[in-house]
C-alpha cells in the first residue's frame, strides 16, 4: 500500500464522522469472528449423510472388510478416486486419516529424525537448516518450520505465484531444505501457480540433494465460481525433470466434508512413499478405513466431490461478493487498502498502510469484532511492514458479514487516520 496514493485530504475531512462510526460500533455490543476459515454450519450440513455411512456393510468393493487392521495406504478404491480428482495415478496417492497437517509435520519430523531417502544425514546433525516461505502465507505452515528451528526465508508472493528470482537464489544454498506452497487459490491471497512457475520449481537446481516442495493442495477444488481449476501434476513435470523426489503432495476432505473427521491423501514418487511407509508402518497399523469407506460411498467419484463443491460455492460466493462490495464502497475512495478478489479458496488478503494492521486488530477487539492478528501471515508472526491482514468470511451469516466487515472498514479509515496525523506530527 503506497503512502502517496492515500487520499489524504479526503481522509482527514471525514474524520469526524469516522471517529464517531467507530463510537457507534463500540456501543453495538457485538461479538463477531473473522479469524479462521472454518466451513458454516450450513456447509456442514452439506455431508451430515456421512455420519450415517458405511452403515451395515463394512466391506469394500474389493471385499475388503474395513474394520479389520491394516492397508496402510487406504483404500485403493478411494485412491483412484483422490488421484482421478487430481490427475495422478492412483498408485502415487497415499489415503490417510483425517489431517494433512499432520502427514506434513510427519515427513518434516522424520527428516529431521531420521533424514529423508535423499538425505546424506538427519536435519537434527546438519549444522543449519533453512527453509523458504512465500508471503504473505499459511501460518499453520510457519509454525511447523518454526518449531523445528528452521530459519525461515521469506519470498514475496506474485500474482502468478512465489518470486521465482528470489526461489531460485535461495534454492542455491546447501542449507535451504524445502519450501512450503499452496498452490491453487493460496493461504491468504487466493493466488493460483501457473504452469510456468509449476514447471520452474520441478525443474530449478537446488543446493540439497534431499530439498522437498510441499505442495499443499488444500484448496484444488474449492472454486467460488463455476469452474474448477486445473490441477498440475507436479509429480509428473518433477520426473520429467530429473527431480523425482521434489514434491510432497497433500490434500485432504477437511473442508469438502467433514473438518477434522475427514481423510488425508500424500502423492509422490514412488521412493519417497517408500521411505514414508517405513516409518509409518511402525507409528501405525493402518488409517480408519471405515471413514474411507464412508467418504468413497458418499462421493461415488470425482464428480461427486465437484457436486458437493458447488453446494459450497454456492455458500460461499455470496459471502466473498458481500465482503469485496463493502471494501470498495468503504474503502476505495480513500486508497487506504488493497486486497484480493480470489475466485475460491477461504481468505481475502487486504494490504493497508504500513504500521496499522496491529492497530486495526486492536481497534476492532475493542469494538467486538475478532480479526486473525497482525503478523499471521509471516513467519515468527512478524510482518515487517506491519500491513498485512487476512480475512476468513466462511462462518458468519451475511448480515453478520455485513455489520463485521463495515466495523472493519471503519476500524482501518480510524487506523489511518491515527497513522498519518502521528507522522506530522
Amino acid at each position: 500500500m503506497q503512502r502517496e496514493n492515500i487520499n489524504t485530504e479526503q481522509l482527514l475531512a471525514d474524520k469526524a464522522e469516522i471517529t464517531a462510526a467507530y463510537e457507534e460500533l463500540q456501543g453495538a455490543g457485538l461479538n463477531l469472528d473473522l479469524t479462521r476459515g472454518k466451513p458454516s454450519s450450513e456447509q456442514l450440513d452439506f455431508s451430515t449423510e456421512l455420519l450415517s455411512l458405511p452403515g451395515d456393510n463394512f466391506i469394500s468393493p474389493s471385499g475388503l472388510d474395513v474394520r479389520n487392521y491394516g492397508v496402510l495406504n487406504g483404500l485403493s478404491e478411494l485412491r483412484s478416486l483422490w488421484g482421478n480428482l487430481l490427475g495422478i495415478p492412483a498408485d502415487q496417492v497415499i489415503a490417510g486419516d483425517a489431517s494433512s497437517l499432520n502427514i506434513m509435520f510427519d515427513l518434516i519430523s522424520w527428516s529431521y529424525t531420521f533424514g529423508n531417502n535423499d538425505s546424506p544425514m538427519p536435519w537434527s546433525v546438519e549444522e543449519e537448516v533453512k527453509w523458504i516461505c512465500p508471503v504473505p502465507g499459511y501460518d499453520r505452515h510457519h509454525s511447523i518450520t518454526e518449531l523445528f528451528g528452521c530459519e525461515m526465508l521469506t519470498v514475496p508472493m506474485t500474482s502468478t505465484g512465489p518470486d521465482m528470482d528470489a526461489v531460485r537464489e535461495l534454492a542455491k544454498d546447501p542449507a535451504v531444505k524445502g519450501m512450503w506452497t499452496v498452490p491453487i487459490f493460496a493461504n491468504p491471497t487466493g493466488v493460483t501457480i501457473t504452469r510456468e512457475v509449476a514447471q520452474q520449481l520441478a525443474e530449478m537446481e537446488t543446493g540439497a540433494p534431499d530439498f522437498r516442495i510441499v505442495w499443499d493442495n488444500a484448496y484444488a477444488v474449492h472454486t467460488l465460481t463455476d469452474e474448477f481449476p486445473e490441477v498440475i501434476n507436479v509429480l509428473e513435470l518433477a520426473e520429467q525433470a530429473g527431480n523425482p523426489n521434489r514434491f510432497w503432495f497433500m490434500s485432504s476432505t477437511s473442508k469438502i466434508t467433514l473438518a477434522g473427521a475427514g481423510v488425508a491423501f500424500f502423492a509422490s514418487s514412488k521412493a519417497n512413499l517408500d521411505w514414508y511407509g517405513k516409518i509409518a508402518n511402525i507409528r501405525g497399523i493402518g488409517p480408519n478405513k471405515v471413514n474411507q469407506l464412508a467418504h468413497l460411498q458418499f462421493f461415488g467419484d470425482d464428480e461427486g466431490v465437484r457436486a458437493i463443491m458447488r453446494k459450497h460455492a454456492g455458500s460461499l460466493a455470496p459471502k466473498f461478493t458481500r465482503v469485496i462490495e463493502i471494501l470498495r464502497r468503504r474503502l476505495s475512495q480513500y486508497n487506504v487498502a488493497e486486497w484480493t478478489e480470489p475466485e475460491g479458496g477461504y481468505f481475502i488478503s487486504v494490504d493497508l498502510l504500513a504500521g496499522t494492521a496491529s492497530r486495526v486488530v486492536e481497534l476492532a477487539k475493542e469494538a467486538g469484532v475478532s480479526l486473525t492478528a497482525a503478523g499471521a501471515t509471516f513467519p515468527l508472526k512478524q510482518d515487517p511492514q506491519d500491513s498485512n491482514l487476512r480475512l476468513a468470511p466462511s462462518m458468519p451469516t451475511i448480515d453478520q458479514l455485513e455489520v463485521a466487515m463495515n466495523g472493519f472498514a471503519t476500524c482501518v479509515l480510524l487506523a489511518a487516520i491515527e497513522k498519518l496525523e502521528s507522522d506530522a506530527s
